[in-house]
């Protein structure tokens, strides 16, 4: 699934941090194009700057260098409380550890986010029930998180990370804490979600098998981008 309209669109994207002194240059020369309705998995060795492009096409970083346009938005000209309300309002993220409140319930926990939003006691109730229903959770919606089993955690997450309905749903591993039962039944749910809702996804994964289940695969190494033909026309 995915549509002619870019969703993300890098133009000489480079992300520099000093280091001891030094001028440490995790991504550079970032020249891509990502249509809304892909599901992408950018892949490449530890170090490569998988996780530090995932970040800033949140919103949670910005470049140093070059153009970042997200969902119509330049990530580098907005004030960080603009950006704030921007990646409330555009961003779900799904993190490999979760990182639920454990005095929440996953009803809590999914509802969280929704507090940002001006919705009434009623609408947040309906966003909450259907996004735990997408994902296949909602008779434990009063379960705690120490209640519930690695894969169960992740619904949740995943639950919260759909619920504001974001135009972009961004994924930093989101397997790699999981058995590979639990793994393959959160991908399952992923492409599931891709499929039936026109999610637009972009996953950080180290394994073929996650990413198989991608439409098309953006490899970085050292930093750059480095050529892949899985998905022609979907990345530049």
């Amino acid at each position: 699934m995915g549509t002619t309209e870019p969703i993300i669109v890098c133009s000489a994207l480079e992300k520099h941090y000093s280091r001891g002194g030094e001028t440490v240059r995790v991504l550079e020369s970032i020249d891509l194009t990502l249509n809304r309705g892909a599901f992408i998995a950018l892949m490449g060795p530890s170090g490569s700057g998988k996780t530090t492009l995932l970040n800033l096409f949140a919103g949670i970083d910005r470049p140093t260098a070059g153009s970042l346009i997200v969902d119509g938005h330049d990530i580098a000209m907005l004030s960080r409380a603009a950006l704030a309300e921007w990646r409330a309002r555009s961003v779900g993220y799904i993190f490999q550890l979760y990182h639920l409140v454990p005095v929440l319930t996953a009803y809590e926990n999914v509802e969280l986010p929704l507090y940002l939003h001006a919705l009434t006691r009623r609408e947040r109730h309906q966003r909450v029930s259907e996004a735990l229903d997408a994902v296949g959770i909602a008779d434990r919606h009063a379960h705690y998180p120490r209640q519930l089993s690695g894969g169960q955690e992740q619904r949740v997450a995943i639950a919260r990370a759909i619920v504001t309905r974001p135009a972009l749903l961004l994924a930093d591993e989101p397997t790699g804490d999981l058995d590979r039962v639990a793994a393959a039944g959160i991908m399952e749910l992923l492409s599931r979600l891709h499929r039936e809702r026109g999610e637009t996804i972009v996953m950080v994964t180290h394994d073929p098998g996650t990413a198989a289940h991608a439409d098309g695969i953006v490899r970085l190494d050292k930093g750059r981008l480095v050529t892949d033909a899985k998905l022609s026309g979907t990345h530049s």
